[in-house]
């Protein structure tokens, strides 16, 4: 720059009378400055008034100055690429100068102004940066030094992927040996930078850093004792990323790494704690866990149970001594966004033996989400939930003699934490848990009227971790009592014990099912009196627990008195909420589970509710439209529709037939051919739901739109998308039963796809276990081939062996008797398609416990006609390849 730029006094004083307004606490002020600002910006050298307050002006106090280089950081982020180049230069270059500011705070925020102009791609147009800051670090001057190195901390934080690529000619080969030569300096703020910014390069495997992973080890281990808390951090920090990545460098010396982590999960300074305590949960993970810690069990047990304790600082932030707070409104900022999951086929038809692989998000998500931050008890509780499930039985040994004496002591706050390790090993040690429970269940039940509210809301998690064997004793002894006092805290004056109360509810009502149908009067009692007392983020968690209750008593639910009691306050907030309100996901959600259960029951209710469902789809349709013009609106929330077609699916599934008057007067069939075709994968899925429920329900409005529906079908059959893929393979069998021969013209558009997806060796995993990723496609198949055997039949010998396989691991029902009736059909048109694989059809059969008499005897008609055209010799030879109990059960129930 020829000629350094100079502020223009007045601007300058105009410039900090707004940095000082900024500050103030009132709001209608604080506006303003915003609108200001705004208008400011329109000005192109403001931002060098900024860097000047921030770099220059030293007279000012250092807040203001701080301000000004946020304000200016904002800037940045949003609009630099339109800085004219004389001011982006002048800023790069007053940051490089004042790095070494002596104030932290101004330190700071020029490393925060350097790694944000950094990540917007100037990196490379910057090529000076980082040679300078490298070279910085080694000045005789502290500040300038530590300025330096918090700039690069920030740097490999926000932008460790382009240091590691070959755009800037790898700059880690020589950044990172010399952030090494700095774990030894003498000051603990710097050693723990050096620490940071290699940290940021582990879990990337970054070369650089695998080239110097010895040094860097020793280093750690050098730093282990280090008298500085953040820098212990640092070290127990990357001690866990190694576990990960470089377990190989770390196993020669884990006796002594397991140790040091056992005391540093004692650390005076929580957030050292906390890293080390990671350490316990990583390590459940690595196979080489049981070998590594089986020594070590005596010690670390009481180690972790001791972090279970809440700490006063915990107390206090959970306003643990304020019993009583059912009357004080929710803070809305504390209630976490829901997110729905959209209807899959598999949940609606669970009853064939394959259940679908949910990620239970129970594990530890026991009480204290008001501080959802991470914590030590947290941590604590999660790693003794995952040594215990490494461990097994072997962890009682360490853990009972504890457990005696925390869940029987008199300070609260002790048998709070007993009452947690209870929960906490409940998965993993089950087992050897079991001769301890006729004692402990009668206690923890008493534990549900503790005074304090914090013992009570743990107590209804906890328990909620035994309701599996609870509901497996006979119902007088634990299941009665459990459920009275859990009901009576669903009404506890303190608003976490209604949350922990209502979550557990509905973990006992999964477990217990038909169990609860003697109780429901009393059951719905208590829920619908809740519904009058309780604030805003409880409710959303009761709607949950009626959901709940629905799915498990199911048509039970359809009484009279039981519908006169729980519908009317379902339908008054229905009523109350608009139709832009997200509470409405759980309730439609829930109402979706009511409407099934309920049946013929739910019919009073029918029309409005289907109305605006049909509403909310075409809304939001609506909407997207209009969104999807450059400029205009921003785009809907597309969840609105996904839960009305859900609730749609639920009422066509539990009214059936009865449905077929609202379907004809509304435009769904239009609406949901939209709905077919949208980009998000969610709404296809759950219109593709709804799809195949209106197929059972009134197909008379469908049949006309099924040329239109079946292209879209066809090119939705993507095993990648394994929901979508599945629901559209469903819809498709159930049109396939309704169209009979009909379905002629369509078979070539799905059938390709349907065998290509069931001989896919690799078919994901993610929905069910293997045979349960290719069953609907196997069910369709066979639906397929019964309505059009001639169609379908010559492809047999493609499909047959992993459709036998696909299909033998479900229980009888009318899904696999349609499509083994098809099976048999094809077979008799084309049965040289299946003579090479015949042993997998015999095993596919005798998979049926009760199969129809009529489908039983084409199964005999089918091994009869094989076993006489090949000959007794032929036949004995053959079946001699069978496993013993597929003799036995052929011999017994087809005589052959």
């Amino acid at each position: 720059m020829e000629c350094e730029w100079k502020p223009d006094e007045q601007g300058l004083q105009q410039i900090l009378q707004l940095l000082k307004e900024s500050q103030s606490p009132d709001t209608s002020t604080q506006r303003s400055v915003q609108q200001r600002l705004e208008q400011l910006n329109q000005y192109p050298d403001f931002n060098n008034y900024l860097i000047f307050v921030l770099t220059k002006l030293k007279s000012e106090d250092e807040p203001t100055r701080s301000l000004s280089g946020l304000i200016l950081k904002n800037n940045v982020k949003a609009h630099y690429q339109n800085f004219p180049s004389g001011v982006s230069d002048f800023i790069k270059s007053e940051c490089l100068q004042n790095i070494g500011d002596s104030s932290p705070l101004i330190r700071a925020t020029v490393g925060i102004l350097i790694t944000t102009i950094a990540s917007k791609g100037e990196l490379q147009n910057w090529p000076e940066l980082l040679p300078k800051l490298c070279l910085l670090l080694d000045s005789e001057d502290y500040n300038t030094c530590e300025g330096a190195f918090g700039a690069l901390q920030k740097i490999c934080e926000d932008s460790a992927e382009i240091l590691d690529s070959d755009m800037l000619d790898r700059p880690l080969n020589i950044m990172i040996p010399k952030f090494l030569q700095f774990f030894k300096h003498n000051s603990p703020k710097i050693r723990s930078h050096a620490i940071a910014c290699v940290n940021q390069f582990i879990i990337s495997r970054t070369q650089a850093l695998m080239l110097h992973i010895d040094p860097f080890i020793e280093n750690l281990f050098a730093l282990a004792t280090d008298e500085e808390p953040e820098v212990r951090k640092n070290v127990c920090r990357a001690l866990v990323m190694l576990l990960e990545v470089r377990l190989d460098r770390l196993l020669p010396h884990m006796h002594n790494i397991v140790e040091y982590m056992l005391q540093r999960t004692q650390d005076q300074d929580e957030n050292v704690a906390l890293e080390a305590c990671e350490f316990w949960l990583t390590l459940a993970e690595q196979p080489v866990c049981k070998e590594v810690l089986c020594g070590h069990l005596s010690q670390l047990t009481p180690v972790l149970v001791n972090g279970m304790k809440y700490s006063e600082i915990d107390i206090i932030l959970l306003k643990g001594d304020i019993e009583e707070d059912e009357a004080i409104p929710d803070n809305e900022q504390d209630i976490r966004p829901r997110f729905h999951r959209s209807r899959t086929v598999a949940q609606q038809h669970e009853g064939d033996g394959i259940e679908e692989e949910e990620d239970d998000d129970d594990e530890l998500d026991d009480d204290d989400d008001t501080i959802s931050d991470w914590n030590l008890r947290k941590c604590s509780a999660a790693a003794l939930d995952v040594l215990a499930n490494v461990f097994r039985d072997d962890l009682l040994l360490h853990i009972l003699p504890l457990l005696k004496e925390l869940l029987f002591h008199p300070e609260w706050v002790v048998k709070e934490s007993g009452i947690l390790v209870l929960g906490a090993i409940a998965e993993g040690c089950m087992q050897g848990m079991i001769p301890y429970l006729p004692e402990l269940i009668p206690h923890l039940v008493q534990c549900l009227s503790d005074k304090k509210a914090l013992v009570r809301s743990i107590t209804c998690w906890t328990l909620s971790r035994y309701a599996h064997w609870v509901v497996s004793q006979p119902p007088d002894t634990y299941l009665k009592p459990l459920m009275t006092e859990l009901l009576k805290r669903i009404l506890d004056s303190n608003k976490r014990v209604q949350e922990a109360a209502c979550s557990a509810f509905a973990t006992l009502e999964e477990e217990a099912c038909t169990e609860l149908v003697p109780y429901l009067a009393f059951i719905l009692d208590t829920l619908v009196f809740a519904f009058s007392k309780y604030q805003h983020k409880n409710l959303l968690i009761l709607y949950d627990a009626i959901g709940t209750l629905a799915d498990s008593v199911g048509h039970h639910l359809n009484k009279p008195e039981y519908i006169q009691m729980l519908m009317p306050p379902l339908i008054q907030k229905w009523n109350q909420l608009k139709d832009e309100d997200k509470d409405l996901f759980p309730l439609l959600e829930c109402l979706s589970s009511v409407a099934t259960a309920l049946q013929s029951g739910f019919l009073p209710y029918c029309e409005p509710v289907y109305q605006r469902c049909v509403n909310l789809v075409q809304k939001t349709l609506a909407q997207a439209m209009v969104s999807s013009q450059p400029d205009q609106y921003e785009a809907p929330d597309k969840d609105f529709m996904i839960v009305a077609l859900d609730l749609l699916s639920g009422l066509a599934e539990g009214l059936g037939g009865t449905i077929e008057q609202l379907v004809a007067r509304s435009n769904i069939l239009t609406l949901m051919y939209q709905c077919m075709q949208d980009k998000m994968p969610e709404v296809r899925q759950s219109s593709f739901a709804l799809l195949g429920d209106l197929t059972k329900a009134c197909f008379q409005h469908v049949k006309p739109c099924i040329a239109d529906f079946m292209p879209i079908l066809g090119t939705n059959l993507n095993p990648e998308l394994i929901s979508v893929c599945n629901n559209a393979t469903w819809a498709i069998g159930e049109i396939s039963i309704q169209m009979g021969p009909e379905m002629q013209p369509y078979i070539a558009m799905v059938l390709h796809q349907l065998v290509e997806i069931i001989n896919r060796p690799n078919t994901p995993k993610t929905l069910l276990e293997n045979t349960g990723t290719t069953r609907w496609q196997s069910i369709t198949i066979g639906r397929l081939g019964y309505v059009c055997p001639q169609e379908v039949a010559p492809m047999l010998q493609q499909f047959i062996r992993p459709w036998c396989t696909s299909l033998r691991n479900i229980r009888d029902n009318e899904e696999k008797d349609s499509a083994f009736r098809g099976i048999c059909t094809m077979i008799s048109v084309n049965p040289g398609g299946v003579v090479q694989d015949f042993i997998f059809f015999c095993d596919a059969v005798a998979s049926w416990v009760n199969p129809k008499d009529d489908l039983r005897d084409m199964f005999c008609k089918i091994l009869h006609g094989f076993k006489n055209q090949v000959g007794e010799e032929n036949w004995s030879r053959f079946s001699d390849q069978f496993p013993m109990p597929l003799k036995e059960r052929l011999a017994t129930f087809y005589g052959v």
